[in-house]
């Protein structure tokens, strides 16, 4: 039995375009790669995540991921976050993953222990835990066992296309509903809401400013 974190990541420089109005490029950047840096950190501090694995296109995100010691697998460029998950679905279950967690990398809010939490929740397969975004709309995180029982279907209404999808197949389902991890970074009032934040986010000062 091994459970695998997925972890897709777009240039770092271009994600997060929607805060243009809002963000410099360079500050965008820097969100990017910081929002990647604490994603590793946490997933690696939950002791039931047997691997990391970082898609990307970006050498840059490939390189950091490399030097906090996590497996990468480099994407076409332009390639959707479906395809790009079910690549490294691909390269997991070559080495024999039984099951995944799918995270996106732009949680600010993410600690480990909301990570334990979710898959706690897990109880026998075939199954799925998922948790929405604060709008219900996407799929914030996703835990899949035995791996390739969901097609991933990431993008507008993900949250209600996976439960539904879980559904027809006759997948087992729970929802986790989780304050830190229903919370993500998309629009300028997001944004707002994590500079207005309660949290201690040290490493997200330069945008408190």
């Amino acid at each position: 039995m091994s459970l695998w974190a997925i972890v897709p990541i777009k240039p770092l420089r271009r994600g997060k375009s929607r805060l243009a109005t809002v963000l410099s490029e360079k500050d965008r950047e820097q969100l990017n790669q910081t929002l990647l840096v604490k994603t590793i950190a946490c997933l690696k501090e939950v002791k039931e995540i047997d691997q990391i694995l970082i898609v990307s296109y970006d050498p840059g995100a490939l390189t950091i991921s490399r030097d906090y010691g996590v497996r990468t697998i480099q994407e076409s460029p332009n390639t959707n976050i479906n395809k790009a998950l079910r690549k490294g679905t691909l390269a997991a279950k070559a080495f024999n993953a039984s099951s995944l967690l799918i995270i996106p990398a732009d949680l600010p809010f993410i600690e480990p222990e909301c990570v334990r939490e979710l898959l706690g929740k897990a109880k026998k397969p075939p199954e799925i835990v998922i948790t929405p975004d604060r709008r219900m709309n996407g799929t914030n995180a996703l835990f899949i066992n035995p791996v390739g029982i969901l097609d991933y279907d990431f993008g507008v209404w993900s949250f209600r296309k996976h439960i539904e999808q879980a559904e027809q197949k006759k997948i087992r389902i729970e929802i986790y509903n989780n304050d830190r991890l229903s919370f993500d970074l998309d629009i300028p009032e997001d944004l707002e809401f994590l500079r207005q934040s309660d949290y201690s986010l040290n490493e997200f000062d330069f945008i408190k400013k």
